[in-house]
């Protein structure tokens, strides 16, 4: 985005007034570090939190709106919206208030502007541009899958390049990270992301009914009751099996699940809605394929960069997140590619893989460290729904036409 020479001339004022480190009155004059709000929305979390440089968590707040969505089958947009703007407030002030944090004492604010509900996205960037304009802040814009992959870093040292695995309700993507704002991706979701997925398989299989699973998501329950499942009992077939890239398809496996469903259904003499006998075993099923997809595309990701060197040679890295990466079962699929290649994996713990006001905060700690993509107040952003992450290379991705080596993907649960 082009800037004006006057709006230049603001943003270095801005910056140069909020030095690296400055005198805390409360603190008997001791230096101070940067301290960044982030502002999170993009789908049906409304999340907020106070970071400082050294990535210590000084105050948060996170709003789910998950109990409204389970008793309505699904997000609806609109209502993510007014839940959206009835707490977004309350939610960033009690950030602050934790964080013990004016807001003239912070150097930033990081609003998530791209991918996910437009309508969810419009509310936090509408707050966030007002509140910066309010206390004359810098704004930093985030992509949402940057915000993931950089999670990892914020909790222990990881070098870049590394590889990154993101998956939730909302997108499927392999990428290379390289820096803060330099990413080439490899792979993406063709359709449905895996956790949309899951959580049609639940709503399919009416598992909101299942006693065990009243107050889970559809990916949660999936996932506790494909414990006591036998996944062998019916193989659904692998997407993507005869075409060699790193891309993500799960819709195809969706119908495969409804058609056996039907079927189940006639065979038993029960209308849908009404609870399968062979539950457990139609969600062990579903898991194990979509583990086993994840796992197969990813192994072809890991060889491509290595045989092209985008990974370093001594102790390479995958990172899983996103909200999927919160399931167990796929953890231990992932876990068993990166042992056969020789990477480490690495997974920020559950609470920091599903949508949050840290994650964006840690982004735009990044990013002020790094002086990259910081605006003044007064610029305007608009939200993206759907935005690519990085320079796509799914195409020399696939013409490479990688062949995997087997892997027995036996997965104890």
């Amino acid at each position: 985005m082009a800037m004006f020479p006057t709006k230049v001339k603001i943003l270095h004022r801005l910056l140069q007034s909020r030095h690296p480190f400055w005198s805390c009155p409360s603190l008997g004059g001791a230096p101070c570090s940067r301290l960044v709000l982030g502002i999170e929305t993009s789908c049906d979390d409304t999340g907020a939190a106070v970071l400082d440089e050294t990535g210590e968590i000084l105050g948060e707040s996170l709003h789910s709106q998950k109990e409204v969505h389970l008793r309505s089958g699904g997000i609806i947009p609109t209502v993510a919206r007014q839940l959206h703007r009835e707490n977004i407030e309350r939610v960033v002030q009690e950030a602050l208030e934790r964080s013990d944090t004016d807001p003239s004492r912070l150097s930033a604010v990081a609003t998530t502007v791209k991918p996910g509900l437009g309508l969810s996205l419009g509310v936090g960037l509408e707050f966030s541009q007002r509140f910066v304009r309010q206390h004359n802040l810098p704004f930093i814009p985030i992509h949402h899958m940057e915000a993931h992959a950089l999670t990892v870093r914020m909790l222990q040292p990881v070098a870049f390049p590394f590889l990154v695995l993101l998956v939730s309700g909302g997108h499927s993507l392999l990428a290379v990270a390289r820096g803060v704002d330099d990413f080439l991706l490899l792979g993406h979701t063709l359709d449905e992301a895996p956790g949309d997925t899951l959580d049609k398989v639940a709503r399919r299989l009416s598992l909101i009914k299942h006693p065990q699973c009243s107050t889970l998501s559809g990916g949660q329950a999936i996932e506790l009751l494909a414990k006591d499942g036998d996944r062998m009992r019916f193989p659904f077939r692998t997407p993507m099996g005869q075409t060699y890239d790193c891309c993500f398809s799960f819709a195809g496996l969706r119908n495969q699940v409804n058609m056996l469903i039907m079927k189940k259904e006639a065979e038993e003499g029960i209308e849908q809605g009404t609870l399968l006998s062979c539950v457990n075993d139609i969600a062990a099923a579903a898991q194990h394929t979509v583990a086993s997809h994840l796992a197969k595309r990813t192994h072809r990701a890991i060889l491509f960069s290595k045989a092209i060197g985008l990974l370093p040679s001594s102790s390479p890295t995958l990172v899983l997140s996103g909200g999927v990466a919160s399931n167990q079962y796929i953890r231990k699929a992932l876990t068993l590619i990166t042992d056969a290649t020789g990477l480490r994996l690495l997974c920020p713990p559950a609470k920091f893989c599903t949508d949050n006001g840290v994650m964006i905060a840690w982004n735009g700690v990044e990013r002020l460290r790094e002086g990259k993509g910081i605006l003044p107040p007064d610029v305007d952003v608009s939200y993206e729904p759907k935005a690519q992450l990085g320079v796509d290379m799914t195409a020399e991705v696939k013409a490479a036409a990688i062949r995997l080596p087997s892997v027995r993907m036996k997965i104890p649960n």
